[in-house]
């Protein structure tokens, strides 16, 4: 039971703040990337989406489709070069495909917690 009520608790899952820190160097990495004004945006865009849902998981831990979005958030990160045509990029091309894959990989690490988490939550109503 403990491992239930402490996966509840919000604010505390690791998988949340890794998605915040990576929301925020997506947002800040036209910084030290060289981009374009297309680039920029996506990246910030995405960023700031990964970002927020992360603040949104850790608020409410027994949300389960906020890591859903996560993961479409960290494929959509990983195919932008492709999709925004900027594979001619490097810098900004890596920096999508690692922190997009990062988002991904800890979105599907999360999932089991979340899942946790709103099993606990239903069973206090």
């Amino acid at each position: 039971m403990s491992d239930t009520s402490s996966s509840v608790r919000a604010w505390t899952r690791w998988q949340d703040w890794a998605e915040v820190v990576l929301g925020v160097v997506a947002v800040l990495s036209p910084l030290w990337l060289d981009t374009t004004n297309t680039v920029m945006w996506t990246m910030i865009v995405l960023g700031a989406l990964i970002a927020l849902d992360g603040l949104f998981s850790l608020a409410m831990p027994g949300v389960v489709y906020g890591e859903y979005v996560q993961v479409v958030l960290g494929v959509l990160l990983f195919i932008s070069p492709w999709v925004m045509g900027f594979t001619d990029m490097t810098g900004a091309m890596w920096s999508s495909f690692i922190i997009g894959a990062l988002t991904l990989i800890v979105g599907l690490a999360a999932l089991p917690a979340a899942n946790t988490a709103h099993r606990g939550m239903a069973g206090q109503h």
